[in-house]
């Protein structure tokens, strides 16, 4: 690994965006600072850090200086850009839920069999959901911060409708697996669940297919391969 430290990662990567790779580029340490979020004295030590150690040359005409990234900076840089890139392609691309199945209120097989919803869940998921879902109690802190982190990224969203006498909720749905089997997780606009609590739809009679009961315990993934929609 190199002798980079990471404030020397920073300031490198500042100095290539000022073009620094080929050419020596007018610089003030002041100006450096600012653009990293440091003293004008810390970035004034970083540079002499970095051409202490060749990563890159200093040239200096009266007050002016100018800053070139040598090769072995460059190298350095391509090093570290190719393992963050390999880690950041080996992470498991989904969110995982661990919880147990438990037996719902019924609300489930009444609204999944609403008309509002399911020519939506025909056009968007390409099937009408089994009446009911499934309803899993997470059983960790981990679990239930995944659900929270759901709202960060895209979902298939199926719009909420009147039938002219009140007004249903969107429905968000997430593509899942459990055991095997196509389903989606779904968070309500509207729903007495709290955040510990998981509803799953599918195609299937997800129980029957699975061959599950109330108290299994099961894993849940939903697959991320898009970028959240916010930071």
């Amino acid at each position: 690994m190199s002798e980079l430290k990471i404030q020397h990662i920073l300031t490198l990567a500042e100095l290539f965006t000022k073009g620094a790779r080929y050419n020596f580029v007018p610089i003030t340490t002041s100006s450096l600072g600012k653009s990293i979020n440091k003293s004008q004295q810390a970035a004034s030590k970083h540079l002499m850090e970095l051409e202490a150690n060749g990563y890159v040359e200093r040239l200096r005409s009266g007050q002016k200086v100018s800053v070139r990234i040598t090769t072995k900076g460059h190298s350095e840089m391509i090093k570290i850009s190719s393992i963050l890139k390999s880690s950041l392609e080996s992470v498991p691309a989904h969110l995982e839920f661990r919880g147990t199945i438990i037996s719902g209120m019924g609300e489930g097989a009444y609204y999944m069999s609403m008309k509002g919803y399911t020519k939506q869940f025909k056009t968007k998921l390409g099937y009408v959901p089994f009446p009911g879902t499934l309803n899993v109690k997470l059983k960790d802190k981990e679990s239930i911060e995944a659900k929270r982190s759901l709202d960060a990224y895209t979902a298939i969203l199926v719009d909420g409708f009147s039938d002219g006498k009140r007004t249903y909720g969107w429905v968000k749905c997430y593509p899942a697996k459990i055991n095997g089997i196509n389903a989606a997780l779904i968070l309500l606009e509207r729903t007495h669940h709290d955040d510990s609590i998981i509803e799953l739809i599918s195609e299937e009679n997800i129980k029957k297919a699975t061959k599950l009961s109330t108290g299994s315990k099961v894993t849940i993934r939903v697959p991320i391969s898009v970028k959240p929609v916010r930071d």
